[in-house]
C-alpha cells in the first residue's frame, strides 16, 4: 500500500512538472526570451502525451509562435497548423486573441508556401528547417 502511495505521489509530481514547464516556457515567450522559450518547448516535446487538450493546444501555439518569432518558419507553420487543428476540434482550447494571432501568422506562412513552395520558408525540402541566415554587413566601400 505504501508503494502505491509513493508511486501516486511521483506520478502527480511528474504531471505537475510538465505543466510547470509549459508555464515556464510561456513566461519566457511573454518576456520575448524566445531562445529560452524554445529550449523549454523542445525539452517538453517528447512529453506532450501528458498534456490535456487545452495544454496540447497551448503547447502547439506557443511552440509555433516562438519558431515564428525566431525565424524557423517551416517549423512555425507545422506547430501553428497543429494548434489550429486542435482548436478547431475543441472549441475554446485557445483564447480568442491567440486564435486571431495564430490565424494571421498561419495565413502569412501559407501564402509564402503557395507562392514559392516550402523553400520559401527556409526548408531544405526534407522537412528540416534551415537556421535563419544572418544579415550581411553593409560594404563600406
Amino acid at each position: 500500500m505504501r508503494r502505491l502511495w509513493l508511486v501516486t505521489i511521483f506520478a502527480l509530481a511528474g504531471c505537475a512538472t510538465y505543466h510547470d514547464e509549459l508555464v515556464r516556457g510561456e513566461q519566457n515567450f511573454e518576456k520575448n526570451e524566445y531562445e529560452r522559450a524554445l529550449a523549454v518547448f523542445r525539452a517538453l516535446e517528447p512529453d506532450q502525451s501528458h498534456f490535456d487538450v487545452t495544454e496540447e493546444a497551448r503547447y502547439a501555439y506557443l511552440r509555433g509562435m516562438t519558431d515564428y518569432r525566431i525565424g524557423y518558419r517551416a517549423d512555425a507553420r507545422h506547430w501553428l497548423a497543429l494548434a489550429k487543428a486542435i482548436d478547431d476540434q475543441n472549441k475554446d482550447a485557445l483564447p480568442g486573441d491567440w486564435r486571431n494571432r495564430l490565424g494571421k501568422a498561419l495565413d502569412e506562412l501559407n501564402a509564402e508556401v503557395y507562392a514559392g513552395g516550402m523553400a520559401a520558408l527556409g526548408s531544405d525540402g526534407k522537412g528540416k528547417t534551415e537556421p535563419p541566415k544572418p544579415a550581411k554587413p553593409a560594404d563600406d566601400e
